[in-house]
């Protein structure tokens, strides 16, 4: 998943984000630590950088590979959104939210202002408004031909959920940020066949498990089979594209908590 999903993400933080000379680093969301011990030796041993994940095989996966260069970064276990960390600590806090639910990321990021110093970064990576529209299109039209009573709906509640750029700025300015920039760019993942949509790891190990939540276990089946089916018979021998709006908002904190 770091290939088709996570690089995406640090492609913009490494585009935009200014990295401090010296200091303490937070990275929330590390995974297996490929970007954040890229990170690190960008930035060169002035910065000590801390990983934190809630997933510990990924941890491990992370910690393995900061042995293996002989990185000193850390990672650590931690819930994203409630961090047993103290106040205004790091110079820098990175946040990938691209894989939390959107439920979680306004608490995230007050997690993530509250940690940083005064006058320090703060840079949330996330998917935002007009994501995944294609899917939403085709899971409307599954439900709709299975029949579960009443969860069309929940289509609707999926595309409000997912926060657009201004209210991510908003929430980021309530949190106490000042000085706020964002910047977008449209990410493509292509799939050669309903099927191949439905098994690979990002759909069936993450996405999906939000996006069917409503739904009972027996209903699931029958609606992702419908899924299958639809993409395969709308996309015409052409590949299935799902896009995602791939936003990274940064902004400095203003003040002591």
């Amino acid at each position: 998943m770091a290939t088709d999903w996570g690089e995406r993400f640090a492609e913009l933080v490494d585009e935009h984000l200014e990295l401090p000379e010296k200091g303490r680093v937070l990275y929330l969301g590390s995974g297996t630590g490929s970007h954040a011990l890229a990170l690190q030796e960008r930035a060169g041993e002035k910065i000590a950088l801390l990983g934190i994940d809630e997933n510990e095989e990924l941890l491990e996966l992370a910690r393995a590979k900061a042995s293996a260069v002989k990185d000193r970064a850390e990672f650590h276990r931690g819930k994203l959104d409630d961090l047993d960390l103290p106040d205004n600590e790091f110079d820098c806090v990175i946040g990938d939210g691209s894989l939390v639910s959107p439920h979680r990321i306004q608490r995230m990021l007050g997690e993530m202002v509250r940690v940083a110093a005064p006058n320090a970064t703060v840079a949330l990576s996330l998917p935002t408004a007009s994501s995944f529209g294609e899917f939403f299109s085709i899971y409307w039209e599954a439900l709709h031909n299975c029949g579960p009573v009443d969860h069309e709906q929940d289509v609707e509640g999926l595309i409000t959920e997912l926060p657009t750029i201004s209210e991510v700025e908003q929430e980021a300015q309530q949190a106490g940020l000042h000085e706020i920039d964002s910047w977008c760019q449209i990410e493509e993942f292509d799939y050669d066949s309903g099927e191949e949509f439905l098994n690979s790891p990002l759909i069936a190990d993450f996405l999906m498990h939000g996006w069917l939540a409503t739904l009972n276990e027996g209903d699931r089946k029958k609606v992702s089979d419908e899924i299958a089916r639809v993409i395969n018979e709308e996309r015409h021998e052409a590949e299935f594209a799902l896009t995602v709006k791939a936003t990274l908002v940064v902004g400095r904190k203003a003040h002591a908590h």
